[in-house]
């Protein structure tokens, strides 16, 4: 509870400065990712450094603390406890800026380095391995898993679940950032594969906003709060409402998917600009 004389606001600061925690799993996860992407880096760079330039490095520095701080940072009490839109903030970060991110930062060749050859021979000799691998990098597939994820983990009944019981709650968390990897590596195509042509990306990223777009309504349009963990908290921080935290949380979700989306959009159209801003030069001399 809030201490009596204090206004809303008051209670971050009560509460929140030494709220930070590190999972086990976030210590071990974390510098084996960095471990993998700095050997690969290193052995690329050593071979070809115009594959391997240090702008890779610092976004997949970007991407590790963008899975990293939201999880173990006050964000996350203050998403677990007392706001949805701070959890929601927390989940667009984890599961699709640092997901693009990370991406975007071994596309190329680099994405065949991360792992070193005597981990990736028995690893793709595994073919129950490779299986599950192609099944879930089928571009209907990966963006069935990520919907699904969005979808399912924001209906209150197991929203409310999954904040009650720390397990489930993690399960959600892997599950945004795979989900969110599995959709992005369709629309880079970091490993060149071609399973969509670039038409075909762009409508990807059209059909991804489209599939949050309930979620988003959801929230911004409900005439209650729907969330049982929040609507039942008697601090209030930032002196929100239950329902306004509420759509303040559907507002974080429709801001951050135009921006990541829409930026994925405007880059994929690109050389469609180029292609006809140079045809209007050359059909103007004719």
């Amino acid at each position: 509870m809030a201490a009596q004389g204090y206004p809303p606001v008051a209670v971050l600061f009560v509460h929140f400065p030494a709220t930070w925690e590190t999972p086990p799993a976030v210590l071990v996860a974390a510098p084996l990712a960095a471990l993998l992407f700095a050997q690969a880096f290193f052995r690329l760079r050593r071979r070809r450094p115009d594959y391997a330039p240090w702008t890779r490095a610092l976004l997949f520095g970007a991407g590790l603390v963008l899975v990293v701080l939201p999880v173990i940072s006050p964000l996350d009490a203050a998403g677990d406890d007392y706001l949805l839109s701070a959890h929601m903030l927390q989940h667009v970060l984890i599961g699709d800026a640092a997901a693009a991110l990370l991406v975007v930062a071994v596309r190329g060749p680099l994405v065949f380095f991360l792992l070193p050859p005597p981990v990736l021979r028995p690893l793709a000799a595994f073919k129950p391995l490779r299986a599950l691998l192609s099944f879930v990098l089928r571009p209907l597939v990966s963006l069935a898993l990520w919907a699904a994820a969005v979808t399912v983990w924001h209906v209150p009944r197991f929203y409310d679940f999954a904040a009650a019981h720390p397990g489930v709650h993690h399960l959600e968390h892997v599950s945004f950032v795979a989900g969110g990897l599995l959709v992005w590596t369709q629309l880079v195509d970091p490993a060149r594969h071609g399973r969509l042509r670039r038409p075909q990306r762009i409508f990807f990223a059209l059909a991804m906003l489209a599939l949050t777009q309930p979620v988003v309504d959801f929230l911004l349009f409900s005439s209650s709060a729907r969330y049982g963990r929040y609507a039942d908290q008697p601090d209030r921080l930032f002196g929100l409402s239950p329902l306004t935290d509420q759509r303040l949380a559907g507002a974080v979700m429709m801001v951050e998917q135009l921006l990541t989306l829409g930026i994925c959009v405007a880059i994929l159209l690109r050389p469609y600009l180029h292609e006809r801003r140079a045809r209007v030069p050359a059909l103007s001399h004719r």
